[in-house]
């Protein structure tokens, strides 16, 4: 299983706190070695402020061990720096507990008229001790103290304008601050802020926003599978915000599983598996997985008994993926039902015995599951129980349909003509040059 994990590759793009979640993860499902995980939580601890956890970790890999003396003089030095930068901020903290604060917050939307108010209203008040509080918003953040840091950081971004120096770093700090205490509403305000200010944004270079984007592509990965609107924002994100797919396709083409998942398992946006399949044809030489290969066995091979592998292939893989595993079985049913509607549309009646084996099922759960399709899907379909057969109902087609379809079988031999025109001149092209060599 450990050839199909992302782990590591997500990993380089996400902030050391949002690693801990996909390496508790791992441990649960006991995919890696144990103590390689715990090494690796605690290669990551060594960089944050998390001096009590380490420990913990530390423990739990050398049990026999003694605590290092560094390590409790670290903790020493954690909680004296976080007392001295409470002390340089202790005025703001006052003033956004405040109720007449609180209340022109509320009115006052547009930071230079916030920040105008209170530099008048309070003379104790400098700008001044806004740095002071990102300092200590960060250094929250570092000792995982997250339901601190997100107040913090939103008084921030309601006092300082945008052209801040610190106003990029805040609005990721926000993001994943809210991510790690899982406010999936505000997390998805603060990705789309995120994203308006990346897109609107001058950078020092091209490859500067190439990376913001890809940093921002990963970590939305936590919110759209959390979020109830995320499998309508994902495909509307990275399929059809042209800069955001490009990203994927130069940076991260491995984001093309949990692309492909979310159209899977949408229903209302099947129109979107045309555009999908285009892009996963397209990187099939830099990525491929299960998920991905299932899309082309059936859309592009239309190889059923391929399509029927990849989707057992796909079910160990989501059961294994941090970010899929809550719609295992949404996907399964899904990814069954777009093998059936697609064996459908090639063929009139269907052995139920057949057709079981390819939907990995055994035939009377096959027999039942196509019984619900034809009561709550509207299936034009009716079932012959004696002779174990699918009979497919015939559809009147539309003239436009029609008409449609003759242009798109047109097209199709068009191209082939002259695919068999250029081989035939290119043939004859090599031909006369060997006789001239």
């Amino acid at each position: 299983m450990a050839k199909f994990d992302l782990t590591f590759k997500l990993g380089q793009y996400l902030d050391r706190h949002l690693v801990f979640p996909l390496l508790e993860f791992l441990s649960a499902k006991q995919i890696y070695n144990e103590n390689e995980l715990l090494q690796a939580k605690l290669d990551i601890l060594s960089k944050t402020n998390m001096v009590d956890y380490a420990i913990d970790i530390r423990k739990q890999l050398m049990p026999k061990d003694e605590v290092p003396e560094d390590l409790k003089q670290r903790r020493q030095q954690v909680v004296t720096q976080l007392q001295e930068l409470q002390n340089e901020v202790s005025f703001i903290v006052q003033l956004m507990n405040d109720d007449d604060v609180k209340k022109n917050i509320e009115t006052m939307r547009d930071s230079k008229t916030l920040l105008a108010h209170l530099q008048d209203k309070y003379k104790l008040f400098n700008i001044e001790m806004m740095e002071s509080m990102f300092k200590l918003a960060k250094y929250r953040y570092e000792c995982g103290n997250y339901s601190n840091t997100t107040s913090f950081l939103y008084f921030y971004i309601l006092v300082m304008p945008p052209s801040d120096k610190n106003y990029l770093n805040v609005l990721w700090g926000k993001l994943a601050s809210e991510i790690l205490v899982q406010n999936w509403d505000t997390a998805l305000d603060d990705l789309n802020k995120l994203r308006e200010f990346i897109d609107s944004n001058q950078f020092p270079s091209p490859l500067h926003v190439l990376q913001q984007r890809t940093w921002l592509i990963h970590w939305s990965l936590f919110v759209f599978y959390n979020h109830v609107k995320g499998r309508d924002l994902i495909i509307e994100m990275f399929l059809y915000r042209p800069h955001y797919l490009n990203a994927i396709q130069t940076m991260c083409p491995h984001i093309l599983r949990y692309l492909a998942t979310a159209v899977i398992i949408n229903r209302t946006r099947r129109s979107a598996l045309k555009d999908l399949v285009k892009v996963i044809q397209q990187e099939s030489y830099t990525y491929r997985d299960p998920i991905t290969e299932f899309i082309e066995h059936l859309y592009v091979n239309f190889d059923f008994d391929g399509a029927r592998q990849k989707l057992h292939e796909c079910q160990t893989v989501l059961f294994n993926d941090f970010f899929l595993i809550a719609c295992l079985e949404e996907f399964v049913e899904n990814a069954r039902l777009m093998i059936f509607e697609t064996f459908c549309r090639i063929h009139q009646c269907i052995s139920i015995g057949m057709l079981a084996e390819k939907l990995n099922m055994t035939p009377e759960e096959a027999e039942c599951w196509i019984v619900h399709l034809i009561r709550n899907a509207r299936l034009d379909a009716k079932i012959d129980s004696k002779l174990g057969h699918v009979v497919m109902g015939t559809q009147p087609v539309s003239p436009y349909q029609q008409l449609v379809e003759k242009i798109d079988s047109l097209s199709v031999r068009s191209e082939a003509l002259q695919s068999l025109i250029e081989r035939k001149l290119k043939s004859r092209a090599q031909d006369v040059g060997g006789i001239q060599w």
